[in-house]
């Protein structure tokens, strides 16, 4: 395990660098939006246009990667993104703020997918998921930490220069690296029917949690805004609800392996909609509380996709897996589009506070849908079923255009 950690530390050092740039981006979008005069429901807009980026992405990037290859089409696309962050730094059009979110979406689907297919090349099928699973401890650690710098006691100019910064350091190890580039071959198409018709849960789980992430990631810092919380404070509550997901990822995804899937994804739904609803009473001014119960909603939502993924894989053919991984990031790609609009229009009409009644409300009628199906369908669990953190996700989209 560890020679081949070794060999793809480059990789996953671009990783950190790369997601502690996205994460902070995230935020920083959210609070400076508020700051210069965007409603609630304009930043919902600006979330919603980068996953419609990122979908756009899927069939703009795989051209770009098949003619010029993976380094000078992640550097290219790294170039890019950093120069949009920087528009962002210097100009408050809304206008413009939404072409660089599109931009940014569009190019960072094709940085993930290099980054992934690297992975994937590098390791072995028994040590593939390890090596995921390291990708997504950094991954969901990096966006912890980057929130750490809204505590910097300077202008937001600032900040979207860190966001640069990073980005362009998340360029260098790549781009000096010795390992030779992955090849791409051509990947079945999408089949979202044929696949809702074989596993309906994977599918339904898959477009809850972008619904619910996608509003998470553009609206939870407009949500600890509102609830007079400062910058610091705002970044460790995003840290507390993406650390969570760290935490919490791996021992409920074994708890899948253990039990049907469908039940487990209707336990950690329901638990989720309970812990959204307290958040819905918590008192005023209790910052700890309201840490703890972030926490621990972030630890649930955040294993509801790679648990849908590992359902759906339980009954497709090995010759679907591309396929089938592929069809579920599509679907939860386009819930990630669609949640923050939904939701930002609800905390703009309305509260703030109904961020977390949107979470409740699709989290309670997700588990009443999955309990639904375990009651209905009956599987029995082997010892072939196993869980892994989101193995092949961005990697697929990027492959499913590629000619071959």
């Amino acid at each position: 395990m560890l020679p081949i950690i070794r060999t793809v530390s480059p990789l996953l050092t671009s990783t950190v660098f790369l997601l502690m740039g996205v994460g902070l981006l995230h935020s920083l979008v959210a609070v400076h939006g508020r700051s210069i005069g965007y409603s609630v429901a304009m930043i919902g807009v600006l979330t919603s246009a980068y996953y419609a980026g990122f979908l756009a992405g899927t069939y703009v990037v795989p051209r770009l990667t098949h003619r010029i290859g993976h380094i000078r089409s992640f550097a290219f696309c790294v170039v890019v993104v950093t120069l949009s962050v920087l528009v962002q730094a210097v100009t408050s059009s809304y206008a413009w703020w939404l072409a660089m979110r599109i931009l940014q979406g569009l190019l960072l689907v094709g940085v993930y997918a290099i980054i992934e297919s690297w992975l994937n090349a590098s390791a072995d099928r028994l040590r593939r998921s390890s090596i995921f699973a390291v990708y997504m401890m950094l991954n969901l650690g990096a966006g912890a930490v980057a929130q750490q710098f809204l505590r910097l006691p300077e202008e937001a100019f600032v900040l979207f220069c860190v966001v640069a910064m990073l980005f362009s350091a998340a360029a260098l190890p790549v781009i000096a690296t010795s390992q030779p580039e992955p090849t791409m071959g051509a990947v079945p198409k999408v089949q979202i029917r044929r696949l809702f018709r074989l596993a309906p849960t994977a599918l339904v789980s898959s477009l809850i949690s972008g619904l619910v992430l996608g509003a998470l990631w553009g609206l939870l810092p407009v949500y600890a805004q509102a609830s007079g919380f400062d910058m610091t404070r705002i970044g460790t509550y995003m840290s507390a609800a993406i650390l969570g997901g760290v935490v919490m990822q791996w021992p409920l995804g074994r708890f899948s392996d253990r039990i049907d899937r469908r039940l487990a994804l209707a336990l950690i739904s329901a638990c989720a909609a309970l812990v959204a609803l307290a958040n819905l009473w918590l008192p005023s001014g209790r910052y700890e509380l309201a840490l703890a119960a972030v926490f621990a909603f972030g630890g649930m939502v955040f294993a509801l996709y790679p648990i849908a993924v590992a359902h759906l894989v339980d009954y497709v053919d090995h010759a679907e897996l591309l396929s089938a991984s592929s069809t579920v990031l599509l679907v939860n790609g386009i819930g990630s589009a669609v949640g923050p609009l939904v939701a930002g229009a609800l905390m703009s009409r309305w509260q703030p506070a109904l961020l977390f009644a949107w979470f409740a409300t699709l989290n309670g009628l997700f588990a009443v849908y999955a309990l639904h199906r375990f009651v209905r369908r009956k599987r029995e669990v082997t010892a072939h079923d196993s869980f892994a953190p989101l193995v092949q996700t961005a990697v697929d989209a990027l492959r499913k255009n590629t000619p071959g």
